[in-house]
Order: structure tokens, then sequence, then C-alpha cells
């Protein structure tokens, strides 16, 4: 088998596990997946926000936030777990085509 073969089926068979990250959490009754707090959770959790993150927390907003589409948020686990699998698709597609591109203007043939 290919080495290209095989990173791709790695690559789907951490798709598709992607969302132990939000079925575990829930089965332990652990709350949010570990380090995937927002500030609002870390002042919950230890009483004070860091400067450090409340002066970088809004400088980036997910284009999928909490990998969920719109009105999906209060959803059933098993709609989120999807939804899940659908963002884990959509970034790795994206970030291929990015890196793809960026390899194309590197690498140009000089003619």
């Amino acid at each position: 088998m290919k080495t290209t073969n095989k990173l791709w089926i790695g690559i789907a068979v951490m798709v598709v596990l992607s969302p132990l990250g939000l079925i575990l959490p829930d089965h332990l009754k652990a709350g949010s997946a570990w380090g995937e707090w927002g500030s609002e959770e870390v002042k919950k959790m230890v009483g004070y926000v860091p400067e450090g993150l409340s002066k970088i927390s809004m400088l980036w907003n997910a284009p999928i936030p909490d990998y969920a589409f719109k009105g999906w948020e209060e959803k059933g686990l098993t709609q989120l777990s999807f939804a899940y699998i659908i963002s884990a698709a959509i970034g790795i597609v994206v970030t291929g085509a990015l890196m793809m591109i960026i390899g194309k203007i590197l690498f140009k043939k000089k003619e």
C-alpha cells in the first residue's frame, strides 16, 4: 500500500473519531472537552481570566463555532457528532487546498 493511501486512511479514521471529544466528556459528565475553554469557562473554573487570554480572546472568531452549524448548538449528541465530522472534513479540505496553493506559489518551475 502506498504511503499516501495510508495517510488518507489515517486522516479518515481521525475524522470519524473526532466526535469522541464531544461524546466522552458528555458520557463521563466532565463538562467541556479539555483545553477547549473560552474565557467565560476559564473564569468559572479559576475565578479570573488571565490578562493574556483576555487580550487575545476577541482576536479570532471561529468560522464554525463549537464545530456546529448555526442553529445546531442545542440539538442532540448524534447531530452534533455529525457536525463534528463535517467540520473536520471542511477543515481538512480548506487546509489541504491552502497548502497546495502555497506549495505551487513557492515552488514554481522557472521557465
